[in-house]
Order: C-alpha cells, then structure tokens, then sequence
C-alpha cells in the first residue's frame, strides 16, 4: 500500500516538473541534463577537445548533453546496464572499479583524461541515512577512480549527499584537489539532498 502511494506520488511529480516536459520537448533522456547544462556555466568544466568519462552514465542524460553540444569531446560512458547508443561515445558495459574496465579505458583513450563526471546514486531503499551512506561511498570510489585517470589540469565532478559521509568526501577531494566546490544546481529538487562536488587541479 505504501510502496503504491509512492509510486503515484512519483508519477504525479514527474507530470509537474518543469525539467522533465523540457527534456522531453528537446529531446533528452532525464532531468539530469539541466543539472549538468548548470554546473557547466557556473564552474566552466566542460569545452569542446575535452576528453570525458561518464560513470554510471545510464540512462545517458550526461553523455547525451556532452556529444550535442561539445562535438569535439572524445567521450567514453560505463554502467552496470546497457543503453541506447549516443552518437559517437564509446560505451562499456560493467563496473569502473574492475580491472577489465580500467584496462578498456585506459586503451581507448591512450591518455589520462580531461574530465571524470559521475551522477551515480543507488536505488532507493526508503531508508535515506543508508541511502545516504551508499551513494557516499559511490561518490568516494568515483573520487579515488578520477585521481588515477586525470591530467593534472584535469576535473572532476560527482553526486554528493548530505548526510554521514559528506564531510569525509569533502576532505579527501581537498587532499586530492586544489580547488573544491560544493554546489546545488537550481533544477535539482528543493527536497532532495542531493547537490555536487566540483573538483579542479590535481595537488
């Protein structure tokens, strides 16, 4: 019975939201797009050239933001499940922690990389403090992952929760990064959590 009110109240919500009649009207796959279209013009991570990994890029919201609007990009997207191709990104089916993923990554792009981005959360439980915790732990392996396969100059920019971990992964980012930003893109639900680590320049 709760699990259908829910539901209801998540279809009710989703045919309110501005953010998704606009992806629908342009032609994106999820509200996540905005998120992204405005963490680009307030902290400039993205260009046209960049070399991009999107983790946990599925449904393709991200990746399919970067290959309309900065053509130039040499993009690679992994996530546990398949997707619906997106222009000429090259996709990976798997987990970016594994060793078999990590060697497809680093022969795609020969190099490290411009930009490591990640909107990774996991499914919801109904329990927000574990919630919480596990996307933490997601944006920390994501952290971790971008230290090995930036350039120097290079950024990185993840999901974070407040919660129990938030203040841990703030602290590693600064240990990791010179410049960190904790930011809360407007399309991103007054009542989620939710907001994102923007980390520039490796130390």
């Amino acid at each position: 019975m709760k699990k259908n009110k829910i539901s209801k109240e998540w279809i009710n919500r989703q045919h309110r939201d501005i953010y998704v009649k606009k992806s629908k009207q342009e032609g994106f796959r999820s509200r996540a797009v905005y998120k992204l279209q405005e963490i680009n013009d307030k902290h400039k991570v993205l260009k046209n050239g960049l070399s991009v990994i999107d983790l946990g890029a599925a449904p393709g919201g991200w990746s399919q933001f970067v290959i309309q609007k900065y053509k130039k990009c040499k993009l690679l997207s992994i996530d546990l499940n398949e997707m619906e191709a997106i222009g000429n990104s090259y996709q990976i089916i798997g987990d970016f922690n594994e060793k078999s993923s990590k060697e497809k990554i680093i022969t795609y792009f020969n190099e490290k990389v411009d930009l490591v981005m990640s909107d990774m959360a996991v499914n919801t439980t109904g329990n927000k403090n574990l919630d919480s915790v596990v996307t933490g732990e997601l944006c920390l392996e994501a952290l971790r992952f971008a230290k090995d396969q930036l350039k120097p100059n290079g950024s990185f920019v993840s999901k974070i929760f407040m919660g129990s971990t938030f203040n841990e992964i703030v602290g590693e980012a600064k240990l990791t990064f010179k410049e960190t930003n904790i930011y809360k893109p407007p399309s991103s639900r007054k009542e989620s959590k939710e907001s994102f680590i923007i980390c520039k320049k490796l130390r």
